[in-house]
């Protein structure tokens, strides 16, 4: 039983995990093929808003997919983290959340080679919450949330070394 002194409302959790893979045409399509074969959701595409000549981008070309993850957050947290052994630098940290990058799907635990997709990365972002945010993103009576209900990146190095005995350096 918790302590009665302590506010459920200031209490951190995880809100969702997003993995992203980046690219154009063939790239692409591997990277949707390795989204989808790590989560076993279908992947959303995101279009170019710029073009860009040097990387041959133009508005209106998919250059990206990501998938959100939302239930069993700690067992597929857990994996990525141990494909970097629970290291991470503090750098990586902000507010509200922290991102890494998988250099290669094959080091995260239980995941073997893939023919059709060869060698490939993938960026992973996770994001953090409090009790209350629905205040700020509901339509109707929204309302504000002070500062100190947004988490801090102490808090969450906190949270991460008690709760995934994850090192920051």
């Amino acid at each position: 039983m918790k302590n009665k002194t302590e506010n459920i409302m200031r209490e951190v959790k995880i809100e969702k995990i997003i993995l992203g893979v980046g690219g154009t045409a063939e790239k692409l399509e591997k990277g949707v093929k390795l989204l989808k074969f790590l989560t076993n959701r279908n992947p959303s595409k995101t279009k170019s808003s710029k073009r860009i000549p040097e990387l041959g981008v133009r508005p209106g070309l998919f250059v990206g997919a990501i998938v959100t993850i939302r239930k069993d957050i700690e067992g597929i947290l857990k994996r990525l983290l141990s494909s970097l052994d629970n290291t991470l630098k503090k750098s990586q940290v902000a507010e509200n959340g922290f991102s890494f990058g998988v250099k290669e799907y094959i080091e995260i635990p239980g995941v073997e080679y893939q023919r059709d997709i060869g060698i490939m990365g993938f960026d992973v972002t996770i994001v953090f919450k409090r009790t209350g945010r629905r205040v700020v993103l509901k339509k109707i009576k929204r309302g504000r949330i002070p500062k100190r209900h947004r988490i801090s990146s102490e808090e969450i190095i906190k949270f991460m070394e008690e709760k995934f005995n994850t090192r920051f350096v």
